[in-house]
Order: structure tokens, then C-alpha cells, then sequence
């Protein structure tokens, strides 16, 4: 099982870096008129059907993840921000937020809560890929928020890529590529499977499913049923609640929201492939599992759970990595993710690290200072030795291979 996983969740290509100028934060206008048009919508069902255009995001923008974590967190404010040219009136990008309050401070982020790896707003072919364009886009949304009735104090929008479905990310104008303390692990695989498999051979992987194959009944398969999929989940949740415990650690990944919304997820993505679970079983034992989605030729991997030690002479967890992205490759996926954090394992399976840009702005006298302690902690990653003796006197574990 992927520690890293769990802790996170309870807690493309090459990354091209944005040369924007920095954000000028004065009010920005075009021929003296308003150049976008931003409505923020509290609910989200609302907001998808004004939307309703084709657009561009990571998969964590697919519609089934977020009609799932919208439908699952109720104790938080929708925020949606829908953007508009303010003289066509076309559609630019929506952008999905909440609002929460965090010791008394109204805090807009991201969707996430530690469930979501890449959070980034939904692009149409409209959008600004020039600084001008993209500086505009930035005040039209930081002026709403501002303007927003319910008092918002903190804009946090974290764990965001520089591209967006090979557009940039307007939004990295207002951070630095890389502030992020996480980092996305891609793996770019040609059409030769057997090739890549050549490349990892130091993890002996073909070893493991000789050992593994002479148990009864030994198998891997991918589920395509939904209820036998949300089955195979349960036994995922007490997997890495026992592998939490035996840590000394909480697990809560199957809480009454978290619970409900990776069964929702399930329920709605499994029947078009968007949601995939797969497993290695003996006769009726599951061994490990995998819960992920997939976007085209792209794969993330979410959550991994094993059967525990009984079983670690065949390295289950790596097993059923290997084995998942091999049957997905004959479907036509060709780069698969390991999700976010940087651990050791990743590197063995030839994963290259991704930069993740984390913003903080101020919408009002109140988030100062945390804009502050956020700007603090970034710059504090810059200098890796500092920062890893900071986490230990925090009593935070730093990166180490787990699987």
C-alpha cells in the first residue's frame, strides 16, 4: 500500500514554466470597458448546466469528479466562478471553488480537502495564452471574490499544473512554478509494454507474479461490474485501515463523506471507464487493489491497499501496479501517474516529477498574514536540508519508500 496515499488523502508531458511578468495588482481594463465578466454560482449543479460547453481540464475536473465531491462534502460553500468575454459573452473558464471558514477566516480553494492531486480551472478554447489576457482573467476573478457577499479573506488555490490540456494555466501568473510542497510522477510509455517492462527489471516484477501464480486460482482482473466494484472498495477501506492501525495512525478515507464520495465516484465512472478498479485475488482472497480514473490515453492512480504481510514475498502492491498498467496499455493508455509526493518507489517505476504551483492572495485585511506564513513555507522549500530538519522537529515523516 502506498502510505503516502492514504496520509495525503486524509490530510502530461514535459512542464513548460509560464515567463508571465509579475501580477500587476491594480485594476485591469481594456478600452476602459471590463474585458471578462465573472458570475459565482453556490450551487454546482446550477453552475455545470449555465457552463454546459466543451473545455479543457485535468481529470480531476471531469464531470464525474466533481458532481461526486460536490455531492459528498455538503459542510462547505459551493463558490463557482464562471468567466465570460464580457462583450461576446462566450465562455472563457469556469473555475470550481468553495468557501469555508477556518478559525474565523472565509478561506476560497479549490475543491480538494487532500482528495484532489491537480487542481486547475476548465479552459475553452477562448481562453487568454498571452500575459495581457491571462493578468485580466487573473483581477476579473480576484475582484468578484472580493466583491463576494459572504465575506471571503483568503484565496488558496493549490496543487495546480502549469498546462491545462496543452494550454497555460492562467492562474500560475499569480505563483511560481514548483512553490507546491507536492509534485505529480509521470510515466510516459510507448507502444512497446514488454520495452518499458525492460526498463523497471531491477524491481523483478515478472519474479513476483511467479510467485504470486502458484497459489489457487491466482488472478488479476480489471472489474467492470459496479456492485462488484464497490465490493472490491470495502475491502480496499479495511486493507489500509489495518496497514493505518498497525502505523499507529488514523485512517479516515472512509468516513461519511469520504466514504460517500469515492462510492459515488465509483457508481458513476465505472460503467464508461472513467472510474477503474482492479485486484489480484486467490480463489476468494483479494490480495491488493487499485482505485483509479482514467482520461483518454491518461491514467492516476488514487488508492493501492495489499492484504498485509502474509503476502509481501510477492510484493503485492507493485504487482498490482504493473499488472494494471499492462492491461490498460493494451486499451490504449499511454501515460500513467503515481499521483502526487515524491517517494522513492516512483522513481523505480521511471515516474518523472511533475511541478505543482501553490498561490496565496489576500482578498481582504484578514488573510494577510497567512498569505504571509503561506509565502514563508515556499520559499522554506527552496533550501530541501532546512526544510526536512523543520518537518522533523514538526514531528512530520518525510519522504521514504513504502511499498
Amino acid at each position: 500500500m502506498r502510505l503516502e496515499d492514504v496520509m495525503q488523502r486524509q490530510a502530461a508531458p514535459k512542464v513548460m514554466a509560464l515567463e508571465f511578468p509579475p501580477l500587476d495588482t491594480r485594476a485591469t481594463s481594456v478600452s476602459g470597458l471590463a474585458k471578462f465578466r465573472v458570475e459565482l454560482v453556490s450551487n454546482w449543479k446550477l453552475a455545470a448546466a449555465r457552463w454546459n460547453v466543451s473545455g479543457s481540464g485535468t481529470s480531476f475536473q471531469h464531470r464525474h469528479w466533481l458532481d461526486a465531491w460536490y455531492g459528498a462534502f455538503t459542510s462547505v460553500s459551493p463558490l463557482i466562478a464562471i468567466i465570460s468575454d464580457a462583450v461576446t459573452d462566450r465562455k472563457i473558464a469556469l473555475v470550481p471553488l468553495i468557501r469555508r471558514v477556518q478559525n474565523g477566516i472565509g478561506v476560497v480553494e479549490f475543491p480538494d480537502l487532500n482528495l484532489t492531486d491537480y487542481n486547475a480551472p476548465i479552459l475553452t478554447a477562448a481562453a487568454p495564452s498571452d500575459a495581457v489576457g491571462a493578468r485580466a482573467l487573473c483581477h476579473a476573478l480576484l475582484n468578484a471574490l472580493r466583491a463576494c457577499p459572504e465575506r471571503a479573506d483568503l484565496l488558496r488555490m493549490q496543487k495546480m499544473p502549469a498546462q491545462i490540456g496543452g494550454r497555460p494555466n492562467p492562474f500560475m501568473l499569480l505563483g511560481r512554478v514548483g512553490s507546491c510542497s507536492l509534485n505529480g510522477n509521470l510515466i510516459e510509455v510507448g507502444e512497446d509494454f514488454a520495452a518499458y517492462r525492460a526498463t523497471i527489471k531491477r524491481m523483478q516484477l515478472p519474479r513476483s507474479w511467479r510467485v504470486f501464480s502458484r497459489y489457487p486460482g491466482a488472478n488479476f482482473r480489471i472489474v467492470t461490474d459496479a456492485d462488484e466494484a464497490l465490493k472490491l472498495l470495502d475491502i480496499m477501506d479495511g486493507q489500509q485501515r489495518a496497514r493505518m492501525q498497525a502505523l499507529g495512525l488514523e485512517f479516515n478515507l472512509n468516513d461519511a463523506s469520504r466514504g460517500r464520495f469515492y462510492r459515488d465516484l465509483v457508481g458513476r465512472g465505472i460503467a464508461d471507464g472513467f472510474a477503474v478498479v482492479s485486484a489480484l485475488t486467490c480463489d476468494d482472497a483479494v490480495v491488493a487493489t487499485v482505485l483509479g480514473i482514467r482520461q483518454g490515453r491518461n491514467f492516476i492512480f488514487l488508492r493501492i491497499s495489499n492484504a498485509g504481510r502474509r503476502w509481501s514475498h510477492c510484493s503485492p502492491s507493485r504487482l498490482v501496479i504493473e499488472r494494471t498498467m499492462e492491461a490498460l496499455h493494451r486499451d490504449g493508455v499511454r501515460q500513467f501517474d503515481l499521483s502526487v509526493g515524491n517517494y522513492a518507489f516512483k522513481r523505480r517505476f521511471g515516474a518523472v516529477s511533475l511541478p505543482l504551483t501553490d498561490v496565496s492572495i489576500a482578498l481582504g485585511w484578514r488573510g494577510i498574514a497567512h498569505v504571509l506564513r503561506d509565502r514563508t513555507a515556499q520559499r522554506l522549500r527552496r533550501y530541501p536540508r532546512l526544510a526536512a530538519c523543520v518537518l522533523r522537529l514538526l514531528g512530520r515523516p518525510s519522504a521514504r519508500d513504502n511499498l
